[in-house]
């Protein structure tokens, strides 16, 4: 009898994952977290009062790249930046229109993502020191002050500190401006999901190691709120009643390039209506008028202005692109005084790149649709505080609210009121408006001053030294406003401070990533010792 032949069996197990198949689903649901985190970020900026989400939003980002590694952090930080930026700055694929292409928007939006990028690839080191939150969100907001310097002089549109024009961290900008609001406002997103990692790892019961991350979620919130009794908003130098002119323009984006006469018509319209209001009764007689950037143009003699300020019968500060004798032109606002005609002037110390100002114009032809048409405006080269109506004004004009420096030196001269003409009539009926309003309200904060925007097409608005906006116009429509704003004088510990508050933020996070990097060497070197 011979023995039967055995068969082989073939197993019907599925063959266990590759360490390589077990990392893909982390790396997208990392992917797809980051991705949420940004998008909500772009949901707490303006025109959402949802200043609360910011945190959040850093949670999630906190989540994202703890225990990752540098090139990991880079590409996720990368990943994040991308996410907020294309809709954050989609009014500006509404400015340039279908005929442009979308190159310039995404292109810019890639640039500001890299910069994310850059400083999330340097947190791995200083999350080897104890308080490891604190120290990421002060190398996140490194990225922040590097893009608002280079290149073409910086863009610090989206800064994090201009998300909270409301809520509990805004009272912190009395203290230390924007960066100190903004990480704040980081500090706590990263506490949260460095708490939640400890969490995950220990289980839930309380533990010590708990105690760093839970102070960095929870103090920056409270000292936002203990701060804010402090803040200033009655009259120390009386009050002035103040009229802002809407013109109005037509929403045609890139078109409105050589369309100045119908902003400047439609600008004395709609202050003959005023005019004949503040007549009739109807509203209070103003002590100051303001219009708003570059309404007019001016080439140092115009009789029409000098009937239209003399009909107001009191004086105003109107906004012109001025030609001066030399031929150049400059962005400025002047004062107007009836009877007398144009005064002193401030010029706008901040242009804009590629529509004020073309820098690199050999390699700007390639993405700039309209740089043949676009003539350099000369910079400003003093602070501005303008005596008129009795009161020290800080003009402060369009773009240059998103700098620090030009409302703080403003203030720190003596200006009792901030004004912010500005032409938004460029962008569309998208959120632009909206978010440079949110950083006028941060500013009046900042600086304890009521702060009065002027816009060409929308949003005008009055706000008052907290923040909190009195009276505000819609996007492209002709109207005015006519408020009374406190004038004040104390300067705040954000401006006496003035930039050391970033230095110090900056010097810090440089340290951070030092020692972090020192930390690391000396790991590496211990581990080559150990195997000898």
């Amino acid at each position: 009898m011979t023995a039967a032949a055995e068969v082989p069996t073939t197993s019907t197990a599925p063959p266990e994952p590759t360490a390589r198949g077990r990392r893909w689903p982390l790396v997208l649901g990392r992917l797809a977290l980051a991705v949420a985190s940004g998008l909500v970020l772009y949901a707490s900026f303006a025109p959402r009062p949802l200043w609360w989400l910011a945190p959040l939003a850093f949670t999630g980002l906190g989540l994202v790249l703890y225990e990752r590694r540098v090139w990991a952090s880079a590409g996720y930080g990368t990943v994040f930046g991308l996410a907020f930026y294309l809709p954050h700055l989609m009014w500006i694929q509404n400015f340039l229109g279908e005929d442009f292409g979308s190159a310039p928007w995404l292109g810019l939006c890639a640039v500001l993502a890299v910069y994310v990028g850059a400083a999330c690839a340097l947190m791995p080191f200083a999350a080897r020191l104890p308080g490891a939150p604190v120290w990421l969100a002060l190398v996140f907001l490194l990225q922040e002050t590097a893009r608002s310097q280079w290149p073409a002089n910086g863009f610090p549109w989206g800064r994090i500190g201009f998300s909270q024009p409301e809520g509990a961290y805004l009272s912190l900008a009395s203290v230390g401006g924007a960066p100190l609001v903004g990480f704040a406002v980081v500090v706590t997103g990263f506490g949260l999901a460095w708490l939640i990692m400890r969490i995950r790892r220990d289980g839930l019961r309380p533990r010590r190691a708990w105690l760093l991350p839970a102070c960095a979620a929870v103090v920056p919130l409270v000292a936002g709120l203990a701060v804010w009794p402090t803040i200033g908003t009655g009259a120390e130098a009386g009050t002035r009643t103040v009229a802002v002119v809407q013109g109005n323009a037509p929403d045609i984006g890139l078109r409105l390039l050589g369309r100045r006469d119908v902003i400047r018509a439609n600008h004395l319209a709609e202050s003959d209506d005023l005019a004949a209001r503040i007549r009739a009764g109807e509203v209070p007689r103003p002590d100051l008028v303001v219009w708003p950037e570059t309404a007019t143009e001016f080439n140092g003699t115009d009789p029409t202005l000098d009937t239209m300020v003399d009909r107001f019968g009191v004086p105003a500060l109107l906004g012109t692109a001025y030609r001066a004798p030399d031929g150049k032109t400059e962005n400025s606002v002047f004062v107007w005084q009836p009877g007398a005609g144009a005064g002193e002037h401030y010029s706008k110390q901040e242009l804009v790149p590629f529509a004020e100002y073309v820098p690199m114009r050999s390699i700007a032809r390639w993405f700039t649709p309209f740089i043949d048409s676009t003539r350099d405006m000369r910079w400003g080269t003093a602070p501005g505080a303008l005596d008129i109506a009795g009161t020290r004004v800080g003009p402060v004009i369009c773009y240059e609210v998103a700098y620090d420096y030009v409302a703080r030196d403003a203030t720190n001269i003596g200006a009792q009121l901030l004004v912010v003409p500005t032409n938004n009539a460029w962008y569309g009926p998208g959120e632009m408006s909206y978010q440079q309003l949110a950083m006028s309200r941060l500013r009046a904060v900042e600086h304890g001053r009521a702060v009065v925007v002027a816009a060409t097409s929308g949003v005008s608005a009055i706000v008052q030294p907290d923040g909190t906006v009195t009276q505000q116009t819609s996007l492209f429509t002709a109207a005015s406003l006519v408020a009374d704003v406190p004038l004040r004088e104390q300067t705040t510990l954000s401006d006496r401070l003035g930039a050391w508050t970033e230095y110090t933020l900056v010097g810090a996070a440089l340290l951070a990533v030092g020692a972090g990097v020192v930390l690391r060497l000396r790991t590496r070197r211990a581990g080559a010792d150990d195997t000898q």
